[in-house]
């Protein structure tokens, strides 16, 4: 209190004090950029460049279109300062009924996995909003669920996709792909007011209310959109795997929470949330992953990496200063 009302009272130190607070979020904003060129040139060292091949930029990029359409609907979902860890088990039972449909008709399968993610969504939703349950908890539980019921789906043997739809994996086509759907949700959270609610929702919910903002309703589509998103990510993977298994979609969940906090993303959401998020989150932990298999690390090792980086971008990126949970 001493310190506002001294600030208050000398003009000099006031100011003094807003330059330096807006020095330190102007750093942070760059930060996750920095980082980026950080990774990328330390495994460019280590790797003697290897990791710079376009064979293995390629592979790389190969593995990302999943993940990174994924990321669009987990980042709106975290910006409103909630969570999902139902994405992964979500994906593997969206991608059954992908496989499953895709025997009969490309249209439906599509329509299918994406119908199937709504559902899976607007159920978390229901709890989380209805039910006044915190959004981990739905989701977790979900989590076990839904991998549940993916491994009884597959217990006999795995789902099998009809032969044409791995003939949809390749580059040009998948990239296009994922930077359509980038440019969409961007689009959508950037120039509707959507994308201002997801943020006033995340930095006060109960102010947002206040400020007449239907935050029941925008949580409930929200989840239900994040649900599509990771319905239509079912299919690229079917495209890319071409089968489903009890695993598919493993871990995914942790993935997509790495990736966007090594985007920047703050874990409790709010005003913070930049969209770019997503794009450097997601290479980021692209070439971290990559880099970490070329180094020769073990399973072990490169999840021990992986942890203590996930924990420093954390405390780093965190908006103590809000004194808010996650939702």
């Amino acid at each position: 209190m001493a310190t506002t009302n001294d600030a208050a009272l000398d003009p000099k130190k006031g100011a003094a004090e807003a330059k330096k607070s807006f020095d330190l979020s102007s750093v942070k904003d760059f930060l996750p950029l920095i980082g980026f060129v950080v990774i990328l040139a330390f495994f460019a060292i280590a790797t003697h460049g290897s990791i710079l091949t376009p064979k293995n930029i390629t592979l790389i990029l190969s593995g990302g279109y999943m993940l990174m359409i994924a990321a669009c609907g987990v980042w709106m979902i975290m910006a409103m300062g909630c969570l999902d860890f139902s994405q992964g088990s979500m994906l593997g039972v969206s991608c059954a009924v992908v496989c499953a449909l895709s025997q009969y008709n490309l249209v439906l399968a599509i329509l299918g996995g994406i119908a199937t993610g709504a559902v899976i969504g607007l159920i978390n939703a229901l709890f989380h909003v209805k039910g006044q349950i915190q959004s981990f908890v739905v989701t977790m539980c979900m989590m076990f669920l839904l991998r549940g019921v993916c491994a009884f789906l597959t217990t006999e043997k795995p789902i099998q996709a009809a032969g044409y739809i791995t003939g949809f994996n390749n580059m040009p086509l998948l990239m296009g792909i994922t930077i359509a759907v980038l440019v969409i949700t961007f689009v959508i959270t950037r120039f509707t007011c959507l994308g201002h609610n997801l943020k006033a929702i995340g930095a006060n919910e109960k102010g947002a209310r206040f400020a007449g903002i239907k935050v029941q309703k925008t949580k409930i589509l929200v989840y239900v959109a994040a649900g599509c998103i990771t319905g239509f990510a079912a299919f690229i993977n079917a495209v890319k795997i071409g089968s489903v298994t009890a695993t598919s979609g493993n871990m995914l969940e942790t993935q997509l929470l790495i990736a966007m906090v090594l985007g920047g993303m703050p874990i409790n959401g709010g005003a913070r949330a930049r969209f770019s998020n997503v794009v450097i989150g997601v290479a980021s932990y692209l070439v971290l992953q990559k880099g970490l298999v070329m180094l020769g690390l073990t399973t072990e090792m490169q999840q021990l990496a992986l942890g203590i980086i996930f924990v420093c971008m954390v405390a780093l990126f965190s908006d103590r200063s809000s004194n808010q949970v996650i939702k």
